[in-house]
């Protein structure tokens, strides 16, 4: 598999301090520790490009990533773990939501669900608000290769069912996952602005 290179653009707390990059920009949603940044790791072939850690709530800040100058990956702060006080966690969600519903540079949004359990409340809740701002997502399994192999498809559908849409296993051990991932985000890219495809 090809992998594009990654590097670290920046960390914005708000919209305004966004850098100001007209590339294709997918944000990445999902409960805190649930791979995330392995995921970034993963598609740059580097282990140290974005921070992982065992302690969930660690990601503060929205952190943005460059791949190849194709397209942008915003990482944004887990939910559903945070030890900051309910005033801190409402100035996340105000900044989060205003950079989410204002961002141009927004290609679809990307929401990682941990395959190994069951799709979680907060995990339903933030997938109403998106609906209910009509906002484009593609859903991700992810920490597949915890599942028996016999049981993917199982786990893959079972989210399809809940959620519709597009849903695609990742594990950060199997590069044929990342491939598939890739191919989705470029046909999104190509389908809507004619981008020449990786």
């Amino acid at each position: 598999m090809k992998h594009l290179s990654g590097s670290f653009l920046i960390s914005a707390e708000r919209l305004p301090q966004c850098p100001d990059y007209m590339l294709p920009e997918f944000p990445l949603l999902g409960r805190s520790n649930v791979g995330k940044s392995s995921f970034i790791n993963a598609i740059a072939n580097n282990k140290k490009l974005a921070k992982t850690s065992n302690t969930p709530g660690k990601t503060r800040l929205i952190n943005f990533f460059n791949f190849s100058d194709k397209f942008t990956i915003a990482d944004l702060p887990g939910y559903g773990y945070a030890k900051v006080s309910h005033e801190v966690q409402a100035r996340w969600r105000k900044n989060l939501e205003e950079y989410l519903l204002n961002r141009k540079q927004i290609k679809s949004l990307i929401q990682f669900i941990d395959a190994r359990h069951d799709v979680q409340k907060n995990d339903i809740q933030m997938r109403e608000w998106v609906a209910a701002h009509n906002l484009p997502i593609i859903t991700i399994a992810a920490k597949i290769d915890y599942v028996p192999k016999s049981k993917v498809l199982n786990v893959v559908s079972g989210i399809k069912n809940r959620f519709g849409g597009v849903v695609l296993p990742f594990s950060a051990l199997e590069n044929r996952y990342c491939e598939d991932i890739l191919d989705t985000l470029f046909d999104m890219i190509s389908s809507q602005a004619g981008a020449e495809k990786f």
